[in-house]
């Protein structure tokens, strides 16, 4: 297995700090990247539309939303630094081929939709500032590929300062922006109190969830920790979970101070001088400096935005990078990805500003938060799943009480976004002429999801139960043996793969030879990590075969049989071999599945490689 973000992967160093601030300043910058995606352009046209339309009312809900956040970072982080895994790989070691290609896709659009936020951000803020036409500062937004190269070669901790830098000149704005607004804070303080106004409100609320838990900061912060070289002892590990903690706390209530203070902006502003449809950021813009009687307003508002855009475009090129590599295995250049990307949010947005005009871009960005939102569950179910696990989580898994919140906060954004779904499918539906071609596409599809979903949640439980990865299990094993009184053969080896295969094998190995021959298992890790690291790999599924190998031991131990076991790693027809030779066997016995087709193709050809090159006999049982 490739590790994470491989060029930056423990490129920063902990264990030599000597003082306890020292050692927490060490870890710090992780999250101050993640945090970026919840103060981007995205935020900001939901949280103006929030503001503009209900005043202080969905100020709980960026609250509620912060909270989510920093439970979810929180554990993504977990993931990251107990496994050194980021979330796609984890999956991609989960589920099926099939499964993972889905998921792919879907976090690709979630990016994609992220990305398209950025750019209309970003060309909207150097609109406001420079005067420049709103499709030349989306084209413009294409060099920013440049910048995130040379960051990336200067090292994780450059890019962590300069995102940093960003961050803080978004903050210091909105001080001011404070200061001028002068908000009153009864209601601030009330608008604390959960409530939903409207159905209009739910649509602006769920779109402020989407834009506030984004999927891809989930794979972003998962591989993010691994940059940091520590102790991996279980004592570095726990401290290492707590100054992360640290760094998710202090970032994401930063990015909780922006939000806020946009959606205050926006009620103070707006709403206060019954302003309720101001939901574009140009129009956000030009309404600041008469209403609050300063040029300075306008000025820190459009600075602000375009340092939201920039910060926020260089994590969404990691995160593709991430989960590319992740699900696919496939890597690419780091200014490619970005291209691709950057090209992939350009083109809707240039096509949509031809067609309706400038003033459909705060519709976009709120559609862009949408549909994030309703990606969520396939990122958050399976990163609850993983980190509940205590295979895979070594003793460092989340406790009960967790997992019961972490289950309650997908519950709630998948609740939310059914609704969404189910009102949204049925109003296309009355207000369509042709409601029959939606009928065989969207229901379908929703259906569709609906269904994947149901998978992810169920599919771990199965598994766990198994405790395996693919239906592996030897408690399925019930040997029928029946001695006989002469045996030929006294060291026997026997490839065992988990399967119902192994059953016959066993069978007539033990026929060869009894109760008194030496028995040794030998099972092939044929996973991706196994093939590039061989012994030194350290993956779920090699912890999974390592243990089904000892309970195959166990078991035929008690049954009066002296079995040992070898496990290899790479390819059967090559380590097989190499296993054979190696000691000093009569015999080899394989199993076979029965299959027929492409899958027996496949077996064949492993047997007639193995077969010249081991100098004993080879017996191949059905």
């Amino acid at each position: 297995m490739t590790r994470s973000l491989d060029e930056v992967n423990q490129s920063v160093a902990t264990e030599h700090k000597k003082t306890g601030f020292r050692k927490i300043l060490a870890f710090l910058g992780p999250a101050y990247l993640v945090s970026v995606g919840y103060m981007d352009p995205g935020n900001w046209a939901t949280d103006i539309a929030g503001g503009s339309q209900f005043g202080y009312s969905l100020l709980w809900v960026l609250l509620m939303s912060n909270l989510m956040a920093l439970l979810l970072q929180s554990l993504s982080a977990r993931l990251g630094i107990v496994t050194q895994r980021d979330l796609a790989q984890a999956s991609r070691e989960t589920y099926s081929k099939f499964i993972n290609y889905i998921l792919y896709f879907l976090a690709e659009i979630a990016i994609a939709a992220c990305d398209l936020a950025e750019v209309l951000g970003m060309a909207i803020g150097i609109n406001l500032l420079f005067d420049i036409p709103l499709i030349e500062g989306v084209l413009i937004t294409v060099l920013d590929t440049f910048l995130l190269l040379f960051l990336i070669n200067k090292g994780i901790r450059k890019m962590e300062a300069f995102i940093i830098v960003l961050v803080a000149i978004i903050g210091f704005s909105f001080i001011f922006e404070m200061i001028f607004a002068e908000p009153e804070l009864d209601k601030v303080l009330y608008g604390l109190v959960p409530s939903i106004p409207s159905s209009a409100a739910l649509y602006i609320a769920i779109g402020i969830i989407g834009a506030t838990v984004m999927p891809h900061n989930l794979y972003l912060h998962s591989s993010l920790v691994q940059t940091r070289k520590f102790d991996r002892t279980p004592a570095g590990i726990k401290q290492a979970l707590k100054y992360n903690f640290i760094d998710s706390t202090i970032a994401l209530n930063l990015a909780f101070f922006v939000n806020a203070a946009i959606l205050i902006l926006a009620a103070a502003t707006f709403y206060r001088n019954g302003m309720f449809e101001v939901a574009e950021i140009q129009d956000a813009h030009q309404f600041l400096e008469p209403l609050l009687g300063t040029k300075w307003a306008p000025i820190l508002f459009a600075v602000a935005l375009i340092a939201a855009g920039q910060s926020s475009t260089v994590t969404g090129t990691l995160a593709g990078q991430i989960v590319m590599e992740g699900y696919l295995n496939l890597r690419i250049q780091p200014w490619v990805r970005r291209i691709i990307t950057r090209l992939i949010a350009i083109v809707p947005a240039v096509v949509v500003i031809l067609i309706y005009g400038e003033s459909v871009t705060g519709k976009l960005l709120i559609l862009s938060q949408v549909i994030l939102s309703l990606q969520l569950g396939f990122a958050i179910i399976p990163l609850i799943h993983f980190v509940s696990d205590k295979t895979k989580m070594k003793g460092f898994h989340i406790s009960k009480t967790t997992q019961v919140a972490a289950w309650i906060i997908a519950s709630i954004i998948v609740s939310l976004n059914a609704k969404l779904v189910y009102d949204e499918i049925t109003s296309w539906l009355e207000s369509s002429s042709h409601p029959t071609i939606l009928w065989f596409t969207v229901v379908p599809l929703a259906f569709g999801f609906l269904g994947l979903l149901l998978y992810i949640v169920v599919k771990p439980f199965i598994a766990r139960a198994k405790s395996n990865i693919e239906n592996h299990s030897p408690h399925h094993l019930k040997l029928q043996y029946a001695p006989k009184e002469s045996y030929n053969k006294k060291n026997i080896a026997i490839s065992v793969d988990f399967s119902k295969a192994d059953e016959a094998a066993l069978n007539n190995a033990f026929e060869l030879g009894g109760i008194d021959a030496q028995y040794t298992l030998i099972h092939i890790v044929e996973t991706v990590g196994a093939l590039m690291y061989g012994q030194h790999v350290d993956d779920h599924e090699t912890t999974i075969d390592e243990k089904l190998l000892l309970e195959y031991k166990e078991m035929l131990s008690q049954k009066g049989f002296r079995i040992e076991t070898e496990l290899g790693f790479g390819k059967p027809n090559t380590v097989i071999p190499k296993i054979i030779n190696a000691g000093n066997f009569d015999i080899l016995v394989m199993g076979t599945h029965g299959h027929t087709g492409l899958k027996d193709i496949l077996f064949g050809t492993t047997v007639d490689k193995l077969r010249h090159k081991i100098s004993i006999p080879l017996l191949i049982v059905k």
